[in-house]
This record gives structure tokens, sequence and C-alpha cells, in this order.
């Protein structure tokens, strides 16, 4: 409300007892022409006749509020993908959107308007499809399967935009709308083909999930085309299925500098006003770059009509009040959330949770693990003291970082002798001819080496300074200078625990027998050093699972600009991997003792699961119990397996426990070659174990799987 006006003369638009529609339709009906194509664009101006501030409409909060100074660092959402736990992810995400919100407040008290990264906008969660190991953006997204992203994805938007019933906390966004998942050297010119068939099996289902029913606010459109429609102005996935079938209301937002693609790299369109004009058209509200500022131009050789105009103004809008940025302060809820809670002690707590439940243990030969009964210790590598690797991508900052020395360090028992040294290079070879730590590393009890990746190796093109292929991996191997180190180490004898950082998968090769006890930590954020630490020593019992399968080699990978399914993850590859999809060990024993369901069901009927587990080790320990399904006649294109059910259970050392599942008529649905969604009638089995199923997955130790077979009727 402007300071001179009464209740009886002030806008309609600024009272916030009237409907939404009409506050926005009343404001977006005040608006000149110019000041409505001024808003259509991330950066946009005051409208100071109106008292409307300028606000910049792009943000981060993939895991933490990002490139906003600081801020709780929780792990990179590949990892929190390991922990397989949605209630977690929700918590965590509330978390990220009170910091988001006191941040914003905070800057508006003091300067009176926020600028870039500071808004209440955040371009989070990344839904794409980790469908190749290649991919440095994969770290970013949930994994290699649709269900578990959908999923995790949904509980990230629920916590992150909140449970008001009247404003949002932050609004979400689901990300890059669609078939998105590199090569990032040609992600602006990319015409990515795709059978109806793996586009609704695959590409889709989670954007689905966070669209009807998370109900993510904003979408954002891929910078790629999909057999020829440029993602951002596609009218098959903007207009007939996000607008169209999913019956979307929120907005739909460009990637940066997307819309300049499609008459500069894709060829779709004359200039720039044609660009803008067909984006608008078809759906694109919101323009990161700078094309739509031939709107004007657009408009002026009829193009499109100012009723286009004011549809998007009418839904980035809608969005704007939903956040309570026109209402008093006092009136909304999440206004009151004070700075304390940025990096706080309870955020902290459960950055720690989350690295904690993301860590995977691959392989524990003898027992090596939990650490006991040492005297001495060596710890090296080149991510041991290194803060990066907690970071990953579109990261926050903090004062507060514990790297993996520093974890270990503090968990080390006084008495034990602990040596530590850089040893070798993530990615070169060392200049020095000589290294001191083979042979001294060799006479201690334990050796632990951290290894892998870090961000500069893998991420987006311009961040992976390392990568010389815009931020992709061209190998997917362990680095040669390190996987050439640890042979050295394990020829003087070393008894070698690998822990590895990165945001894909690793194909170890000899490495994988060479280790004596292998963690996969990924980038655990800003208490990953802490949680490493507390399952190296025992303090905790590693529950994290893959989500997504480590290739043995590159040769068991399709073309990397092949989106079709075939050959890829565990739904459709037939090679035994390296370590499969939704594979993780323990320091206890658990028994699938059986799973129970009804003979027969009806098409379109739920379907009820019992699962029987048991802890039968002297540990306490978390299970993540995993349902899977198969068609026993399935026809050509079908998956071979697919995740229909997942819960994370706490079972006390001995305890039995019994799961049920309740699952939806949609889980047991396949899509035809026409890209028909529909149950089939046929018989099917169900299989709940601790990994995908597979000899792979108990040959490296996983719990023998239960299974049973039912039957769907018309």
């Amino acid at each position: 409300m402007q300071p001179d006006q009464t209740p009886s003369t002030r806008p309609l638009f600024l009272d916030p007892a009237q409907p939404l529609a009409d506050r926005v339709a009343d404001l977006v009906g005040r608006m000149t022409l110019e000041e409505k194509l001024g808003q259509l664009v991330f950066n946009a101006p005051a409208i100071a006749r109106l008292g409307i501030p300028a606000y910049n409409w792009w943000g981060e909060a993939l895991h933490g509020i990002a490139r906003n100074g600081r801020a709780t660092v929780f792990p990179q959402a590949i990892g929190m993908a390991a922990t397989w736990d949605p209630n977690l992810i929700e918590r965590v995400a509330s978390a990220i959107g009170d910091e988001g919100r006191a941040k914003y407040h905070a800057t508006l008290r003091r300067y009176g308007e926020t600028g870039h990264y500071q808004g209440l906008t955040f371009w989070s969660p990344n839904v794409n499809i980790f469908r190749d190991p290649r991919w440095g953006r994969g770290q970013e997204t949930w994994g290699e399967d649709p269900y578990l992203t959908g999923e995790l994805g949904a509980a990230f938007v629920r916590g992150l935009q909140g449970d008001d019933p009247r404003y949002l906390k932050a609004a979400a966004c689901a990300k890059h709308y669609a078939v998105h998942s590199g090569p990032e050297s040609k992600r602006h010119a990319f015409d990515a083909q795709v059978s109806p068939r793996d586009l609704h099996t695959t590409y889709l289902p989670a954007f689905k999930k966070l669209v009807t029913e998370a109900k993510v606010e904003a979408v954002m459109g891929a910078y790629n085309r999909i057999n020829g429609e440029a993602c951002c102005a596609s009218e098959l996935l903007l207009v007939d299925i996000l607008r169209g079938e999913w019956d979307f209301q929120g907005h739909v937002v460009s990637d940066c500098w997307a819309l300049n693609d499609l008459h500069t790299t894709h060829g779709l369109t004359a200039d720039g006003a044609e660009s803008a004009a067909l984006a608008v058209k078809r759906g694109c509200d919101l323009e990161c770059g700078q094309t739509f500022e031939h709107l004007g131009a657009a408009l002026e050789r009829g193009l499109l009509d100012e009723i286009d105009i004011d549809r998007a103004v009418t839904r980035i809008y809608t969005t704007r009040f939903k956040l309570g940025m026109f209402d008093p302060q006092e009136q909304v809820p999440f206004s009151a959330i004070p700075e304390s809670v940025i990096n706080s002690d309870a955020h902290r707590q459960l950055a720690y949770a989350a690295a904690l439940k993301s860590v995977v243990l691959l392989k524990n030969a003898n027992n090596i693990l939990p650490l006991r009964d040492l005297r001495s210790l060596y710890v090296l590598g080149p991510t041991a003291a290194n803060a990066e690797v907690l970071m990953g991508n579109y990261y926050g900052v903090s004062e507060s970082l514990t790297t993996l020395i520093e974890g270990i360090v503090a968990r080390t028992p006084e008495g034990v002798r602990l040596e530590y040294r850089p040893g070798t290079l993530l990615l070169h070879v060392p200049a020095s001819p000589s290294t001191w730590t083979t042979m001294a590393a060799a006479r201690s009890d334990v050796v632990i080496a951290c290894m892998g990746l870090s961000p500069q190796m893998e991420g987006e093109e311009g961040d992976a300074i390392e990568s010389p292929v815009n931020g992709d991996r061209v190998d997917i191997g362990l680095p040669a200078v390190q996987a050439d180190y640890l042979r050295l180490l394990k020829s003087n004898g070393a008894r070698l625990v690998l822990v590895l950082t990165g945001g894909s998968a690793i194909a170890l090769g000899d490495i994988a027998d060479l280790a004596d006890a292998i963690l996969f930590v990924w980038y655990p954020g800003q208490e990953g050093g802490a949680a490493v630490a507390d399952v190296l020593f025992g303090a905790a019992s590693p529950s994290g699972k893959l989500p997504l399968t480590f290739p043995a080699s590159l040769d068991q990978l399709p073309l990397f600009e092949e989106y079709n399914m075939a050959g890829r993850t565990y739904r459709y590859a037939s090679e035994a991997p390296l370590y499969p999809f939704g594979f993780g060990l323990s320091y206890t024993r658990f028994i699938y003792r059986s799973i129970q369901t009804p003979d027969e069901i009806k098409a379109g009927a739920p379907l009820t699961v019992q699962v029987k587990l048991t802890n039968a080790g002297a540990v306490d320990a978390e299970e993540v119990v995993q349902l899977y399904l198969s068609k026993l006649e399935p026809a050509p294109g079908d998956p071979f397996y697919t995740l229909v059910g997942f819960e994370r259970m706490a079972l006390a050392a001995g305890e039995t426990r019994t799961i049920d599942f309740t699952l939806s008529p949609d889980r047991l649905a396949t899509v035809d070659n026409a890209g028909k969604v529909a149950v089939r009638p046929g018989a099917y089995r169900l299989i709940a174990g601790g990994s995908s199923p597979g000899l792979r997955s108990t040959a490296l130790g996983a719990a023998t799987p239960v299974e049973t077979t039912i039957n769907v009727i018309q």
C-alpha cells in the first residue's frame, strides 16, 4: 500500500481480501504494453508509478541456497538421491526454503530491493533422467529411475514451497523440460530423437509427478530440440502435454539464452522476433535471456497479439502474488523466519543426516570396516583435504565446512598414530618423480585413500574447468594417475579403504578388486567429512543405495548422443554392471523372509504387498526395501524390471518387521509404441530386495531377494 492510500482508495490488486485472479487481472490491466513487455524477462525492471519493485527471477537452490553468500550446503542432489528417503528430502528442502526466505527479507530490510540470486523463485529441482554417466550435470539429478526421481523430486518441491494454503514459501521449478541429459557441448543445437514409448516411460513421468501431484509452480524448458521441436517452444511438450494433458497452472521459463538458439543454432525461425513470438504463443511466459527484447517488433509484425502478452504476464504475476510480494508482510507467515536459521545448528544436523544416509558401501572384504583396534592409520589422496569436493555445483558457501581429513582426525582415537599426505593429484601426473608415501603408508594398519572426481572435472559448461568437453566426461574410469597410485600402494602391501567422491558412476576396473573396502560418498556437503568418518569408524552403519547403475566400462553403453533407452540403465541394459542400481551394503546382515500379494487382481485396481524383513546381524541399521516389477512375457521394448515401490526402514539388531506397500494402478502400467499408457492383463513377477534384481547384486553381497507372481485380469 502506498503511504497516502486508504483502504477505500487503494488499488484492488493491493487488497489481500480480494480473490487472487481478480488482483492479478487488476494489476495487469493497469500496465501499459511497454511495461508488460518489460516484465517478461528474468531481470524485470520496476514500475514506479504502480509501486512495483524490480525483481530478478533467477535463483538457484539445488542443494541449498546457491550463489548468494552464506547458506547450509547440503549434499549434492545425486547424493541426496542415494538416501532413498523422501521424508528427509522434504525436510532438507523445507530448510532451504526457510533460508531463502530469511535471506530475501533480510536483503529487503537492508536495501529495499533484491537482486540476482536473491529472490524467492528457485530454478530447482533438476528432474532430468541420468541416462548416461558421461553427462557432467547428472550430479544435479535424482538418478536414472523415473519413479525414484519423481518421488524425491516431488518431496523436494513440497518442502521448498511449503504447505501454507495461501502462500508459497518459495517457488520451485522443474527443469529441464524435457529429454535433456547431454552432451553439454551440443546442447544448444542438439535434436534428441525419442520414441513415444521412451518419452512416456522414461523422460516424462517425473515431470508429470511434480506438475500433477506436487503442484510445482514453474517449469523450465530445455535448450535442445525434441523430434525437431525446440523444447522452449514445443507444441507437443508445452501445449499438448503440459498445459493440456497435465493442466499445468504455473508459469514456464526458458533456460538461459535458449530462445536465442531457435534462430541461431536450431534454425527454426528467421530472427529474434520470430523466436520470441513462437515461444510466447506456445506457452513460454518468462525468459532467461534477451530474445524477448524483440517482442515489440513481433507485435508490430503481427506475429502475436497483446492477448498473448497478457496471458504470460498474468501467469508470472500470479506466482509473485502467491509469494506474498504485494501483501503486508505481517500477513505472510514466512516473512517472520529469522536470519538465525541460516546455517543454524538444526540445519547443520540435517546436512549431516543427509550426508550420512547418502554414503554407499560398495565393498567390505573381510569386514575391514568399521575400523577398530588400530595402532596406525595413513590418510592420503587428493580429495582428503579438498573442500571443493564437498560442494558439487550450484552451491552456496558456508563458514563450517568439514573436509574428509578433518572428519577422520576428529574421529580417530588418541593413541592411534595418524599421518596424512596428498600422495597424488586428481587428474595430472605429479611433477615430482618420487613420493615418500607408498611404502610408508603400507606400514600402517590401514590406508584410507580419498580419491575420485571433483566438480572441476564434471558439471556445466563454464564451471567444470578441467573438462575438455564442456563439463562432460570422455572417460568414466578413475583418472589414470589415481589408479596407478592405488596399484602402487597395493603392490607395497597396503590394506586399502577407498573413499570415492564424485557425482556420477566411476568404472573402477581392477581397482574394484584391489581395494579392501570402497565407500562412495558423492559430493557430500558441508558435513560430509563428519558423516564419512562416522561410517568409517562405525558410529553409524552405511545405508545409502545407488540411484544409478555403475557400468563396468564405456563398452557397455550406447553412443552418448543416442536417446533410445535400449541398453541403458538397469531397466534396459542386459550386461552385468560393475555395481547395480539400488545396491549398497551394510554393517549388518538383512534377510528378506517373504513377500505376499493376492494371487490375482483386476487391471485398474490397487495392489497390496507385504514384505517381511529381518536384521539378522548384531548392529542396528537401516535398509531400503525395494520392490520391482517385471512381466513374465514382456512385449518388445518393455523394461526388464521397473521399480514400483521403496521404503527406508530402521531395524534394531535381531528385529523382524513387515513392510506394507499399496501400489496405485499406474505402477503396473506399461507404455506401447504409440505412447499409450495402460495396465495390460497377464502374469507379473514382484521382487523385493535390497538392490535391483540380478545375479550381480547377490554376487556382490546384497541380500537374496524374495519374489512372487500375480495375475492381472480384465
